[in-house]
């Protein structure tokens, strides 16, 4: 059996763009991809954005099981190593952990749309941004990640981080 790919996604609070990125790649391909998602720790929300459900719910993608969680809870989890870390908030890449087994890293930035007032729009932003992280995610399942070149790999995850 061949080993499957961890991928770790990292948002401020761990309750949209981490969620709707979690939720998509494991509907994608979950046999292949182990995938989590995990915030900075003092800001993670107590629950999933009603945005992020609504715009998985549009899309037939089941939210993930696990509540939202702090990057510490992961790294003390002492779980296999990831392959992956992508961080979708520029703000937190500096300040994340040491992770276990020094996986890659790549920043696909999207904007902070959970600390609007106005849910109507929060919902539609949160529609667009799960099919452009859709779009990103389908190229990351059509990568040749087993036997390829890991630097090749590295550059190709960090490169779909350009993707408009």
């Amino acid at each position: 059996m061949q080993k499957r790919i961890g991928v770790i996604f990292v948002s401020r609070r761990n309750s949209l763009r981490s969620i709707l990125a979690e939720a998509c790649l494991a509907h994608l391909d979950p046999k292949r991809f182990s995938v989590s998602s995990c915030g900075q720790p003092g800001h993670i929300a107590r629950e999933f954005h009603p945005a992020a459900v609504a715009a998985l719910t549009s899309a037939s993608i089941p939210p993930p099981e696990r509540p939202p969680r702090s990057w510490d809870e992961l790294v003390r989890a002492n779980a296999s190593p990831a392959d992956f870390v992508i961080t979708l908030d520029a703000a937190s890449a500096s300040r994340q952990p040491s992770w276990p087994g020094q996986p890659d890293a790549a920043l696909w930035a999207y904007p902070d749309i959970a600390d609007g007032n106005d849910l109507e729009k929060t919902a539609h932003d949160a529609i667009q941004m799960l099919f452009s992280l859709r779009r990103r995610l389908e190229l990351l399942v059509s990568l040749p990640m087993q036997g390829a070149d890991r630097s090749a790999v590295r550059s190709d995850v960090r490169d779909l981080g350009y993707m408009r």
